[in-house]
C-alpha cells in the first residue's frame, strides 16, 4: 500500500513557477514508477511527467517538455514536479500517482496502469 498526498498547488500569474511535491507512505515507495498527472474542468485526465523507480528515466508531455522537471528523493519518499514558465493553458487539478514495479528503469505512462492516487492539488494560472 503507497498513500500519497500533493501540495504546493496556488494562484500564480502567467510566467511564474510553482513546485508541487508528492509525499508517499508505505513500504514500496522505493520500487514504485511515478508520475504527475493533470485535469483541467471538462477535460480527460492526462499525464504531465513519469519517472522510474530509481530515477534513471523520465517521460514528458509535449506540452510541458522544456518548463516542467520530474524527480524523486526515495530516502524522503517524495516525489517532485518543477513547473517553470507556466502558461493559463497549465490551470488543472494535478495528481500524483504510484505503480509497483520490478523494474527500476520502467516508466509508466498509462493512467489505468496506475495503482495509487493522490487527492490532487489547485495550480491555477491567471494571464
Amino acid at each position: 500500500q503507497v498513500q500519497l498526498v500533493e501540495s504546493g498547488g496556488g494562484l500564480v500569474q502567467a510566467g511564474d513557477s510553482l513546485r508541487l511535491s508528492c509525499a508517499a507512505s508505505g513500504r514500496t515507495f522505493g520500487s514504485s514508477a511515478m508520475a504527475w498527472f493533470r485535469q483541467a474542468p471538462g477535460k480527460e485526465r492526462e499525464i504531465v511527467a513519469a519517472i522510474s523507480w530509481s530515477a534513471s528515466n523520465t517521460y514528458y508531455a509535449d506540452s510541458v517538455k522544456g518548463r516542467f522537471t520530474i524527480s524523486r528523493d526515495n530516502a524522503k519518499n517524495t516525489v517532485y514536479l518543477q513547473l517553470n514558465s507556466l502558461k493559463p493553458e497549465d490551470t488543472a487539478v494535478y495528481y500524483c500517482a504510484a505503480k509497483n514495479t520490478w523494474n527500476p528503469r520502467a516508466v509508466v505512462t498509462t493512467r489505468y496502469e496506475y495503482d495509487y492516487w493522490g487527492q490532487g492539488t489547485q495550480v491555477t494560472v491567471s494571464s
